[in-house]
């Protein structure tokens, strides 16, 4: 139930950043749902790899290389679900950005993944 509950977030942070970028396009809530999946989804596998090849030069720019990481992994999305466009890399950068800031906005909003019980 907790992952239904973060897949949904994740689509409505991207209506969001949708609504507040120019240049990020949804064409409706089952694009965003459909994207949302993708987004997961490339970061769990490609966005890893490319997080560990990057890490030295994580480290010289003082992590700001994996908002770049982030914008391509949006961009290689957008490439692949119908109804889900980003027009400039530009775009995917700041996207990138306000949905990584809403995502951790929803996730504090809805608590912790495990709750302990006394």
């Amino acid at each position: 139930m907790k992952h239904l509950l973060n897949w949904v977030l994740s689509a409505v942070a991207l209506w969001i950043v949708a609504h507040l970028i120019s240049g990020f396009h949804l064409t409706g809530p089952f694009a965003a749902l459909i994207a949302a999946l993708v987004i997961g989804f490339v970061n769990a596998t490609l966005g890893v790899f490319l997080k560990i090849i990057t890490f030295p030069l994580t480290l010289l720019t003082l992590g700001i290389f994996w908002l770049v990481i982030n914008a391509a992994m949006i961009e290689l999305a957008s490439a692949i679900v119908p109804g889900f466009r980003v027009d400039t890399f530009a775009a995917a950068f700041w996207g990138a950005i306000v949905l990584s800031l809403v995502n951790m906005f929803f996730r504090w909003l809805i608590g912790p993944a495990t709750k302990r019980v006394p």
